[in-house]
């Protein structure tokens, strides 16, 4: 099964980014090749920029903090397996002491690294890290992987806690609902949901229908239209039924 997310609001939205960012940084920067270690490097100036937001640190901390409470309300339920409750708070407290431990504005200690921010600079510019552009950056290239890839995760280090985070709150997200199966006559389903607030969207469908999904949705209503793609890679209308599972995620 595909696995398509959908954001209701820019918070989640930016999460989801970042989320994407890290995925993408952890895969090259466990590969060999400087290029691929170049990807790694540009892709943590890509997160800085998204996780500009001043109040990111203090969203997060409030919202762990909230589903941490509402986690331990469960304690006293007796069908609860209370080994696995306490597990997830403990994980929650500790993703929490470390964000907030962590000092500033994230990605601080990177913007104010100077040989850095002279490679973002260029990074901007199409071809503008070409070694007559950067040479000391060519020569860093040219260490061994080993020191490549030590320097990168020396740079992000300050990140983790950050990341820890999103991906706690995320996965508390993802199984705060039960999927349910549904399916879309003609290529085409529409839920009312009556002004409840949901934060994400999870919509799964097997891959060899060949159907893709456009979704819309506000508090009022949820649109799913599927759509298939031609040699020519163009979307077009998808003509028939689609069985496909919906999650609709609140915390």
């Amino acid at each position: 099964m595909i696995v398509y997310e959908y954001p209701f609001n820019e918070r989640i939205r930016t999460l989801l980014r970042l989320e994407d960012l890290y995925e993408r940084f952890s895969f090259f920067l466990q590969q060999q090749h400087p290029f691929q270690h170049h990807i790694a490097l540009s892709l943590i100036f890509e997160m800085l920029e998204v996780a500009g937001r001043a109040d990111l640190k203090s969203e997060l901390l409030q919202e762990l903090e909230r589903q941490k409470q509402t986690l331990i309300g469960f304690r006293s339920s007796p069908h609860v397996a209370t080994e696995t409750l306490n597990a997830i708070i403990d994980d929650i407290s500790r993703v929490s002491a470390s964000l907030m431990m962590s000092q500033g504005k994230a990605g601080q200690s990177i913007r104010d690294n100077e040989w850095l921010m002279s490679i973002r600079g260029r990074l901007i510019i199409p071809g503008g890290a070409c070694e007559f552009d950067l040479p000391s950056y060519y020569a860093w290239q040219n260490n061994t992987p080993e020191k490549r890839r030590a320097d990168i995760f020396r740079w992000f280090a300050p990140l983790v806690p950050l990341f820890e985070a999103i991906s706690m709150a995320l996965r508390l997200l993802r199984e705060s609902c039960a999927s349910r199966k549904m399916l879309a006559p003609a290529g085409s389903y529409q839920q009312m949901l009556q002004g409840k607030i949901y934060q994400m969207i999870r919509l799964q469908v097997d891959p060899s229908i060949g159907a893709i999904p456009e979704i819309s949705a506000n508090k009022y209503m949820l649109w799913v239209r599927f759509m298939s793609q031609d040699g020519t890679m163009k979307p077009r209308a998808f003509d028939g039924e689609v069985p496909f599972e919906l999650t609709l995620c609140n915390f």
